[in-house]
């Protein structure tokens, strides 16, 4: 574990890994230590300990509930804020969606700049929709909800999508352990559509053709982290990284299973070929 995090569990069960600027917080309240690793038993009290930790200041609170889940597939154990999920290296689920118009010069993709004032990734480049499953709702359900929000897209063209993956990974951020099941979705839009931002978390939308959103992806650091794995998804599918090469298969592997950082083969690079 990178950062010197320690393991916490659950109901009795291992869910997540403690951050280290958490770890005097969760002494302080015999919740266990650095040496034996941390423990709540009664899941129900996770919440309660999530708005403490927010009101001493230990983390910003989004105001935002999530689900929290043992591991991957598992059953909903608690809910906390999903700002101090990274802190204790918890499970989250998101949504993200590729907004596809086909041209007859190929396939093209909605992105959406991020606004500036956004506490995470700023000013980067973003999917046309994505967000986190809040507590209580499907993937599908908040897909529906961040769709009106973030583009102004009504429930039945956004009905319209269809989930063509799942990814998980596991990486170290500012913000802590990020520990994230992405569900994707594709919705084909018609050349007519034009979205509209809703919610004030979107600086401005760009209709890109896809092979500029490869060179971008492939050259730069212009997407918002996560957003690079979901269309490293969509290049597979479509054929702009060969899923048969070497490459493909190990970033394929890698994003259906995780890759540990252990691993040797994890910087796996983009095809070099450009489409």
């Amino acid at each position: 574990m990178p950062g010197a995090r320690f393991p916490f569990s659950l109901g009795g069960k291992a869910a997540g890994w403690i951050a280290p600027d958490l770890t005097d917080a969760l002494e302080q309240r015999g919740l266990g230590s650095r040496a034996q690793g941390f423990a709540l038993p009664n899941p129900a009290d996770l919440e309660p300990l999530g708005e403490e930790l927010a009101r001493e200041g230990v983390y910003r609170s989004h105001h935002e509930l999530f689900d929290v889940m043992a591991d991957v597939d598992q059953p909903v154990l608690a809910r906390i804020d999903r700002g101090a999920l990274p802190l204790f290296g918890l499970v989250a689920a998101g949504v993200h969606l590729n907004g596809l118009v086909r041209k007859p010069d190929g396939l093209y993709l909605w992105t959406g700049r991020r606004a500036a004032n956004k506490r995470l990734d700023p000013s980067k480049l973003d999917h046309l929709v994505a967000g986190g499953v809040p507590a209580g709702h499907t993937p599908w359900e908040a897909l529906l909800k961040e769709a009106a929000e973030e583009a102004s897209i009504q429930e039945d063209l956004a009905s319209q999508a269809h989930q063509v993956g799942r990814i998980v990974y596991a990486l170290d951020r500012p913000e802590g352990l990020r520990r994230d099941i992405l569900y994707c979705y594709d919705l084909f839009l018609p050349e007519s559509f034009s979205p509209v931002a809703a919610d004030g978390e979107v600086e401005s939308f760009h209709l890109m053709p896809l092979g500029e959103v490869y060179k971008l992806v492939r050259d730069t650091d212009e997407f918002k982290f996560n957003v690079n794995l979901v269309l490293i998804d969509l290049f597979l599918r479509n054929g702009l990284i060969d899923p048969q090469s070497a490459e493909g298969r190990q970033l394929r592997d890698g994003l259906t299973q995780g890759l540990s950082a252990a691993s040797p083969g994890h910087k796996a690079a983009l095809a070099p070929a450009a489409p």
